[in-house]
């Protein structure tokens, strides 16, 4: 578990530093970015959707999965109202998406093996450090410190860390209904973000070659899964 904790922690921290010091190129921005929207396809249906279709009929699959996308679609454009939010859209998706993820992510890893414990490392890896690095950058080019920028993303961190820890010692013992609602839920959220945040800067600034990012980022996390 702590293994896995300790891998997003690192990810959006190198991730955030990584995109307000480092050399980062708008191209290669929207190819990373773009590459954890493949990842994160992947992590949808198999760890989010296909898990949760096993214990919830189809219509609570479909209203929790719903409400996901819709609270984080309205949170998104109240963010995105204010002038000063460029890159916080990402970081609300990782927030909406990273809360209900690893409150059942913790669950999943009581027992898990080592091999499945590095897979599952080595995906939130690949989809969390783009984004990371993209939002901080966005962010501190719409006027926010430096300081500000690390301070909310380490918060964010944080936030996400106590969630999986809280999944895997208080909610080991809850019931597999309401586990797979907080999946779907997790599914509706970061499939919207796919949609706003995540494809739409990335084309912008890679263009074309955006589809081969997605389905690089795909085919990574997808061969990850199956060494588990």
């Amino acid at each position: 578990m702590f293994i896995v904790i300790a891998t997003v922690s690192a990810a959006l921290i190198a991730g955030a530093a990584w995109g307000l010091w480092g050399r980062l190129s708008d191209r290669t921005e929207g190819f990373l970015i773009a590459m954890a929207g493949g990842a994160l396809i992947v992590s949808v249906m198999l760890e989010m959707v296909v898990p949760a279709s096993d214990h919830l009929p189809l219509w609570a699959l479909s209203l929790a999965i719903g409400l996901g996308a819709g609270l984080f679609t309205f949170a998104d454009a109240r963010v995105s109202a204010d002038n000063e939010s460029g890159g916080t859209g990402l970081l609300l998706a990782i927030t909406f998406d990273g809360i209900p993820e690893n409150l059942a992510l913790g669950v999943a890893l009581i027992g898990t093996t080592a091999p499945e414990v590095a897979a599952l490392a080595g995906s939130i890896l690949l989809s969390n450090l783009p984004e990371a690095a993209g939002g901080a950058k966005r962010m501190r080019e719409a006027g926010m410190s430096r300081t500000r920028v690390m301070t909310l993303w380490a918060l964010t961190t944080a936030l996400l860390a106590v969630a999986a820890v809280v999944g895997n010692l208080a909610l080991s013992g809850l019931d597999d209904t309401w586990l797979a609602a907080i999946r779907a839920f997790a599914a509706g959220a970061v499939t919207a973000s796919l949609a706003t945040e995540v494809f739409p800067p990335a084309f912008r600034e890679e263009h074309y070659p955006t589809g081969i990012a997605v389905t690089l980022g795909l085919i990574v996390a997808f061969a990850l899964t199956t060494l588990a």
